[in-house]
């Protein structure tokens, strides 16, 4: 079992920055790949980053693209999001997820585990 543990999120202007971050324990931290993904109120949960489980690969959506980086820190069992010229469509509960088997990283059935979410509101 994963235990995968997000914080970072809040209340940001438009133009500003966060950076997420997400705890993992249970398991080898670095046998995973970890994606970020985010939900907007009354939609299906959408792909955002991820990244490979040596750090050497990173994938992202169009919609984020020179905008987010995800990074991760295997000493420390953790992954980021850092997320710069946020718009109100970034707000959303945005997920951590340890993905451990083959698959797609682009989408939620490619991954084993999921944190509870943390909410990002970027205000106008």
């Amino acid at each position: 079992q994963v235990q995968l543990v997000e914080s970072g999120g809040g209340l940001v202007q438009v133009g500003g920055s966060l950076r997420l971050s997400c705890a993992a324990s249970g398991r080898t931290f670095s046998g995973s790949a970890m994606g970020w993904f985010r939900q907007h109120p009354g939609k299906e949960r959408e792909f955002v980053a991820a990244i490979s489980r040596a750090g050497g690969r990173t994938y992202y959506a169009n919609s984020v693209k020179g905008r987010f980086a995800i990074s991760r820190d295997n000493a420390q069992s953790t992954v980021y999001l850092q997320m710069n010229s946020l718009e109100p469509e970034d707000t959303a509960v945005y997920y951590c997820a340890a993905k451990y088997e083959g698959g797609t990283y682009y989408n939620t059935g490619g991954y084993d585990y999921w944190g509870q979410g943390t909410q990002v509101t970027v205000s106008s």
